[in-house]
């Protein structure tokens, strides 16, 4: 493959035209590699939500949770070395100069060889590497979704067998909205570097604020909730549940369509996540600049929440350091991106940021099962 490339750009000439069809199917090619992936994702979840065997609702249980969350972070892993092997099809490298403008606009920092296939791998490990550390991120603090989730469920009261179809549609919803924000947030980066100082004290700020407030109790009020207000102006809104349905029509009210709680709901839901990308996102974006990599990254993280939801909602007690461990994470990676010119001058690299990601998450959860706070080990005994 390589060879051909190399081939293909020797005997190339450059001309305006053959610039401009190259631009257009570099877009092409990227567009389509996209849509590629978001079919996949929506078929997988398809079938975790079970609507190929028209499976009934059911409460989720911990060996279901389990077997998903092994699914989805193998197929997160899996993409990894995808990534290391074909990672340049997501930018449609097909050229050296395609491959310097890629670089120079989200990797400004990494030296390639003079080689263009040994370039091209190195671009690969990198980007897989940058994937990685971006994924593990996200997926912790995604834990911190989880006791709002429970919060939201217990405060309009969802029934337990409603949870999985909830958090499948509301988190569906939330991968939309995270792509406006990520390539928003992208573009912005591209314009005003002086944003990342902005979101590093945004970052330490919160993670600050976490370790101060870590135990305090969260309450949502349903009814004057933003995205509660929001939907019930724009939709008409049924008082009560309706089984499962998200939508139906009354025949005693004029036929009109009303929504049903749990459609508020799942906005509710879409609309948490969301807050929660204001610190997640811009956690990744000091990890990497490419904003492809950033939304992979995001998607299997909170594709995975689902399934995570339900593995750790009855044990989820059991760790109570890591809501800690969080605040200290995000504070690492806000002072990063406040230092991040004279770190990579002293030569601190990904690998090293991922080394000290792992090392706090290992860290709080075995300290949360060694030494539980004392009201826990007291209920034990």
């Amino acid at each position: 493959m390589y060879l051909q490339l190399n081939i293909s750009f020797l005997c190339y000439k450059r001309s305006d035209f053959f610039h401009s069809y190259l631009l257009i199917m570099t877009f092409s090619n990227e567009t389509l590699f996209f849509a590629a992936f978001a079919v996949f994702v929506i078929f997988v979840m398809l079938l975790d939500l079970g609507a190929f065997n028209k499976k009934k609702e059911h409460i989720v249980s911990f060996k279901e949770a389990g077997l998903w969350s092994a699914v989805w972070v193998g197929l997160a892993v899996g993409f990894f070395f995808f990534l290391r092997q074909y990672g340049y099809l997501i930018h449609d490298i097909s050229d050296p100069s395609h491959l310097k403008t890629v670089m120079d606009t989200y990797y400004k920092n990494i030296r390639l060889p003079e080689d263009f296939a040994a370039g091209v791998q190195k671009f690969q490990n990198n980007m897989a590497l940058e994937y990685i550390t971006g994924y593990l991120v996200e997926y912790s603090l995604s834990v911190d979704n989880i006791f709002v989730f429970i919060l939201i469920f217990n405060s309009f009261g969802v029934r337990q067998k409603h949870y999985k179809k909830v958090l499948v549609w509301g988190i569906l919803g939330s991968i939309v909205l995270r792509f406006v924000f990520i390539f928003l947030g992208a573009a912005l980066i591209q314009q005003f570097d002086w944003i990342l100082y902005l979101f590093g004290a945004f970052l330490v700020y919160t993670g600050i604020n976490i370790l101060f407030s870590g135990d305090e109790e969260e309450e949502i009020d349903t009814k004057n909730h933003p995205a509660v207000k929001i939907t019930s102006k724009v939709f008409n809104v049924y008082e009560k549940f309706v089984a499962d349905k998200f939508f139906i029509r009354h025949k005693h009210r004029g036929n009109k369509l009303f929504i049903t709680p749990l459609f508020v709901v799942i906005v509710v839901i879409a609309f948490t996540d969301v807050i929660f990308a204001v610190d997640s996102i811009p956690a990744i974006f000091s990890i990497t600049k490419d904003p492809y990599i950033v939304f992979f990254s995001n998607v299997f993280a909170i594709m995975g929440l689902r399934s995570m939801f339900f593995f750790l909602v009855n044990i989820i007690d059991m760790f109570a350091y890591l809501k800690y461990g969080l605040g200290v994470l995000l504070s690492f990676i806000g002072i990063k991106m406040l230092a991040h010119h004279w770190l990579e001058e002293w030569g601190f690299t990904n690998v090293h940021s991922l080394i000290v990601i792992i090392a706090i998450l290992g860290i709080s959860i075995i300290a949360s099962l060694l030494f539980p706070p004392k009201k826990e080990a007291e209920a034990k005994h």
